[in-house]
């Protein structure tokens, strides 16, 4: 005799499959999987954790000669790069101080100095008086995938070494410095971060150093920000070698302005705005080149200067004293200017 399918009551599936957006039905980790994968996430993490902790510091900026009460003026993080002292941290966690102490994962405090900062990158570098200490390696931050996990590590609200874990939420994201330059290629990641974070290591599962944890979203809940090793690894080279970040300028300043779009068919521009000079040091390259106020910069080295920002991006990259193309709307003439871009003096 036939039986309706649905009095068939025989034993049920161990899982049950899950549909995914194109209606194709996969079988799910079963319960032995998924403990299998939370495991191996544990394991990383302790792994990872081990192995970086003890190269964490808490940072303590002070002001005033020590020994004579010095008054506090920032706390934060800061993670050692080298075996001889070298530590990265923030900008904003040691400026206006002058005397600094490291504390490590053992409890261990040690005297700093100040080797040199990078305000528009927010980096900075110090030097404890010791040798032989466990350090993290750099790694390259241009490799990360959104969705990589990553661990950071700090001392927020002054709980040493605290771990915290998420993934890497977006790439090329781009903060303002205090100085008012743009920070590119800055890291968001959903590791939980607190005030005391500032200039801790964000690392890959691999115990890399990918990024130093610079920014947070005050009220906002999983949005942190870190600075690229890529930066980091650039940054800390020059202030070791130099004391200070060595980049070239124009010796101008300047404000975005649009374009008409009449003018732009006219002349050819694809861009809808240009860099207008409001201002000349006269004994800066711009001005030594022939530029004037009101000019309007269209590129240098055939690359559109849309923003200030542009242009700020591409003095970065490029070599002190080499020669550059620049090319200017003037009236509605277009000129070329060699300006041989220098050294940007220490503010």
């Amino acid at each position: 005799m036939a039986t309706d399918p649905k009095d068939n009551h025989g034993p049920q599936k161990e899982h049950r499959d899950s549909q995914d957006q194109t209606g194709s039905c996969r079988p799910g980790p079963d319960a032995e999987t998924q403990v299998e994968l939370l495991d191996a996430y544990s394991q990383a993490v302790i792994t990872v954790a081990e192995a970086v902790g003890p190269a964490v510091v808490g940072v303590f900026a002070g002001k005033g000669r020590r020994g004579t009460g010095v008054e506090p003026a920032g706390i934060g993080s800061g993670v050692i790069i080298a075996p001889d002292g070298y530590i990265l941290t923030n900008d904003h966690v040691v400026q206006a101080a002058d005397c600094f102490t490291v504390i490590l994962q053992d409890g261990s405090r040690l005297e700093a100095n100040l080797v040199g900062t990078d305000p528009a990158t927010d980096l900075a570098v110090l030097r404890a008086g010791s040798s032989g200490l466990p350090y993290v390696e750099i790694g390259d931050s241009r490799q990360l995938r959104v969705g990589q996990l990553v661990i950071a590590i700090g001392n927020p609200f002054g709980f040493s070494s605290t771990v915290s874990t998420g993934v890497v939420s977006a790439l090329g994201r781009a903060l303002r410095s205090q100085q008012g330059r743009l920070i590119e290629n800055i890291i968001q990641h959903t590791a939980p971060l607190n005030p005391g974070n500032s200039g801790g290591p964000l690392v890959d599962a691999h115990g890399l150093l990918v990024g130093v944890n610079t920014a947070i979203i005050a009220q906002a809940q999983g949005i942190g920000f870190a600075i690229p090793a890529a930066t980091a690894r650039l940054v800390a080279a020059q202030l070791i070698t130099h004391g200070r970040v060595r980049r070239a300028h124009l010796g101008l300043a300047g404000q975005q302005r649009p374009l008409p779009r009449a003018l732009a068919r006219q002349l050819h521009l694809d861009e809808a705005s240009v860099v207008e000079v409001a201002g000349l040091d006269p004994q800066g390259p711009a001005a030594r080149a022939g530029l004037r106020v009101g000019d309007l910069i269209i590129s240098l080295a055939d690359q559109p200067m849309s923003n200030i920002d542009a242009i700020h991006h591409f003095l970065a990259e490029w070599t002190i004293g080499e020669p550059v193309k620049a090319v200017i709307l003037r009236g509605e003439e277009i000129k070329e200017f060699r300006v041989v871009p220098m050294e940007a003096p220490e503010v």
